[in-house]
């Protein structure tokens, strides 16, 4: 596969048409002529809009065998002059770490789609070219290596998501899409502050400079590294989005608004921008400042107190979705405290849990979204007894339930396990309290399967769900899910070893930086 890659120049050419196709398929789905029926017209756009992310799919996993982990270097290089006058181009790459979240976005962006296959019935051509839009920012983000395109493409992945949630959501989806705009906008701002800061400081002759290693090598070389107050403007961006408590306010009202593919995309993709600006941005950027004792507490101290409080929360949701929402908090947490850490296995670890909450979550919102369509309520009082009715459903329920718990031998439990081996070497305290939010997140997700499936089913609405189990497209979409479950939490050496190298790296350039630092201070 390697040398067929190498023989079309596959790296070449292929961040640019990930990129690009997205904006391809929207562009034609909105201009395409019009079919001769309402119904027509829908069957129409969402078969365009599936085969456009198929494609994308196929395309991308190339991806795992052309990029060489090994070699120190951005892999999928490309980069092209974009407003030269001003020090910004358009430039990609990407490392282990960015190749596992373009596939998990890539591979994901199908199921969401196939999820909402019969719940969108309106502006279908918008939804679907919004989707698509959504798309090349989410890419985008995890790709590029000019700070002025990062932004650009942080922005561009706000504006589709804050329509799909405001036009095709739930009741307050007004109040919902409104909420996360500006939690999302007011962070971003700040972080624009400090990218022209840096790029300005960074460019010679008077020409800023807003490439990645530039800036990069200005800030190591200078006393910016130890700025607190540039490292805060970019973690608030990035607190507010993953989301750390006290930022996270906007997230469940953000999920139970959103159509079922707006959850999924928010929960499995949009969240783990925050994290990943974390390990590529704002650690690398500022070290010294990122490990000061008082900011290194305040971090884990916020990482652990979301790890627990959303576990609590969670417990007493009575909506599913919205105990969904608040369980995503917690998971989170735990990307959080393994970044912060700082040692290869928590890094690892969190890197785990951020692919496998991808994984275990979108399934949770996709099965909400099933059997939302059936009985058109997500109160868990409302159910009761639906292995009895939905024995196919209830299967799939418990298998994605208990990869979220961290069951052994599910991809919950590798991350979660390496994040408090790797933790408890350095910040044992926070360890051992983070350790106790898996017996609270065990509570309230059995607690809610059993009031769900297993109950008496006493409840005439849900009788009448007899015969309309899950069908062949939703158990087509759930098995890969289920199957990257089972099998990131049986053997998931072939993604450790994707991220290994980079996170070593980026461990012993904060070490190095810090160790630099305060020998410069004692002299």
């Amino acid at each position: 596969m390697t040398a067929f890659l190498e023989s079309i120049s596959y790296n070449g050419w292929i961040l640019p048409a990930l990129l690009g196709l997205p904006l391809l398929g929207a562009a034609v789905l909105l201009l395409r002529g019009r079919a001769a029926t309402a119904d027509a017209q829908m069957a129409s756009d969402r078969r365009f809009a599936l085969w456009v992310f198929l494609a994308e799919a196929g395309l991308s996993l190339g991806l795992w065998w052309s990029v060489n982990v090994e070699v120190p270097l951005w892999q999928a290089d490309f980069e092209l002059p974009w407003i030269p006058s001003w020090g910004v181009s358009f430039h990609l790459g990407l490392d282990g770490i960015a190749l596992m979240l373009v596939l998990l976005t890539t591979l994901l962006m199908p199921l969401a789609v196939l999820g909402g296959w019969t719940s969108i019935r309106e502006k279908t051509a918008s939804y679907y070219a919004l989707l698509l839009i959504l798309t090349t920012g989410m890419l985008g983000v995890f790709m590029a290596l000019d700070l002025v395109l990062f932004y650009v493409m942080w922005e561009v992945m706000l504006i589709p998501m804050y329509l799909i949630i405001g036009v095709w959501g739930g009741q307050r989806r007004l109040y919902a899409s409104l909420k996360f705009f500006l939690y999302t906008m007011l962070g971003s701002l700040l972080m624009l502050v400090a990218i022209i800061w840096l790029g300005t400081a960074a460019g010679t002759e008077g020409v800023p400079n807003f490439g990645y290693d530039a800036v990069l090598n200005y800030t190591r070389l200078s006393d910016a590294h130890g700025s607190v107050w540039l490292f805060a403007a970019f973690a608030v961006a990035f607190a507010v989005k993953v989301p750390m408590f006290p930022f996270h306010t906007w997230l469940p009202d953000a999920h139970v608004e959103a159509p079922t593919a707006g959850s999924v995309i928010l929960a499995a993709i949009m969240l783990k921008m925050g994290t990943f600006g974390f390990i590529r941005f704002a650690l690398p950027f500022f070290p010294a400042a990122a490990m000061l004792p008082a900011v290194r507490t305040v971090m884990l101290s916020l990482a652990v107190i979301g790890i627990v409080y959303g576990a609590l929360v969670a417990l007493v949701q009575p909506d599913f979705k919205k105990l969904v929402a608040y369980s995503s908090v917690s998971h989170l947490g735990f990307v959080m405290l393994g970044i912060f850490a700082l040692t290869t296995e928590s890094l690892q670890g969190a890197l785990v849990v951020t692919i496998a909450h991808g994984i275990s979550t979108g399934a949770l919102f996709l099965l909400i979204g099933m059997i939302y369509e059936r009985r058109h309520t997500r109160l868990v009082d409302d159910f009761g007894g639906i292995a009895k009715v939905m024995p196919v459903f209830s299967v799939f329920l418990t298998i994605v339930a208990l990869s979220s718990i961290g069951v052994p031998g599910t991809n919950g439990f590798v991350g979660e396990f390496l994040v408090l081996i790797g933790s408890f070497q350095t910040q044992p305290f926070y360890a051992v309290i983070a350790a106790t939010s898996v017996i609270i997140a065990a509570a309230y997700l059995l607690w809610a399967v059993q009031r769900i499936i297993y109950n008496p089913l006493v409840k005439p609405e849900n009788e009448r769900l007899r015969g309309h189990d899950l069908n062949w497209r939703e158990i087509g979409l759930l098995t890969p899910l289920v199957v990257a479950i089972l099998w990131i939490g049986v053997y998931p050496k072939p993604l450790l070893q994707k991220t290994e190298r980079a996170a070593a790296k980026l461990i012993q350039y904060v070490e190095d930086v810090r160790t630099s630092d305060r020998i410069g201070r004692i002299r």
